[in-house]
C-alpha cells in the first residue's frame, strides 16, 4: 500500500489544485533509481499553479511548447503506457506516438509499454539511442501520479540506460491537471452524447464495440 507523506506546509487541496508534480531528471553519470520511493512519493515541487500560468502558446513543437527549453535534435522522446493483453489496446498507443511526432515535427518519437507487451522501456531507450539521441525524455501516458510514475517506470528507464554512457534521461510528469485536459473531457463527452442522439458515429475508441449508448 503507498504511503502519502503530506509536507507540513501544505494541504491537500492546495496540492492538488496549485502545485504540479515536478519531473525525475537523471544526468548521464546518474543511474540510480530513487533509494527511498516511499518517503519521495509525489517528488513535489512548490511552484505556481500550472493550471493558471502554464503556457499554451503554439511555436516549434506544437502547442504548448516552451521555445527556450524545448525538445532538441539530439533527443527523443519515449511515450510509455501501461500495456495491456488486449492487442488493439496497444495499437492505439502506436497511433497517438504516429499523431504526436507528426504534430510536433520531432524527429525521434517510440512508443513504449511498462509491462504485459512490446516494445518495452528498454527496446524503446536502445532504439532512440541508435537513432543518435543523447538525452531521453520517458512521458508516462498516464492521467494521475502513482507507484507506476514514482517507482515502476524510473527504475525499467534506470536499467534500460545503464549500458549506455554518456545519454542523460528524464522521466516528465503524467498528464496531471493539465488545463486543455478539460477540453479533451469535454470533447469527449459531447461527441458520445451526439453518437447517443443519432448525430455522430462511434469514435475511434469504441467503433465496433456497441459500448457507447444509455442504459
Amino acid at each position: 500500500m503507498l504511503k502519502f507523506v503530506k509536507p507540513s506546509n501544505m494541504s491537500f487541496g492546495s496540492l492538488f489544485s496549485s502545485p504540479q508534480f515536478g519531473p525525475k531528471i537523471f544526468p548521464a553519470s546518474d543511474n540510480r533509481t530513487n533509494p527511498n520511493p516511499t518517503l519521495n512519493l509525489l517528488n513535489l515541487h512548490r511552484s505556481p499553479s500550472r493550471t493558471r500560468n502554464m503556457s499554451i502558446e503554439s511555436g516549434n513543437g506544437g502547442p504548448g511548447h516552451s521555445k527556450l527549453h524545448g525538445v532538441g535534435d539530439r533527443d527523443a522522446v519515449i511515450i510509455v503506457d501501461h500495456g495491456s493483453r488486449r492487442k488493439d489496446s496497444n495499437l492505439m498507443l502506436d497511433e497517438f506516438v504516429d499523431m504526436f511526432r507528426e504534430r510536433t515535427g520531432y524527429a525521434i518519437v517510440e512508443p513504449a509499454h511498462m509491462e504485459l507487451a512490446e516494445p518495452s522501456i528498454h527496446d524503446a531507450f536502445n532504439s532512440c539511442v541508435e537513432q543518435g539521441a543523447n538525452r531521453i525524455i520517458v512521458s508516462p501516458f498516464f492521467l494521475l501520479p502513482g507507484r507506476h510514475w514514482n517507482q515502476d517506470i524510473p527504475s525499467l528507464t534506470a536499467e534500460a540506460a545503464k549500458k549506455h554512457h554518456g545519454v542523460s534521461y528524464m522521466v516528465t510528469a503524467p498528464l496531471g491537471l493539465h488545463p486543455l485536459l478539460v477540453d479533451v473531457m469535454n470533447d469527449r463527452i459531447n461527441h458520445c452524447l451526439s453518437h447517443v442522439a443519432g448525430d455522430a458515429g462511434e469514435c475511434a475508441v469504441c467503433v465496433g464495440t456497441g459500448k457507447c449508448q444509455l442504459h
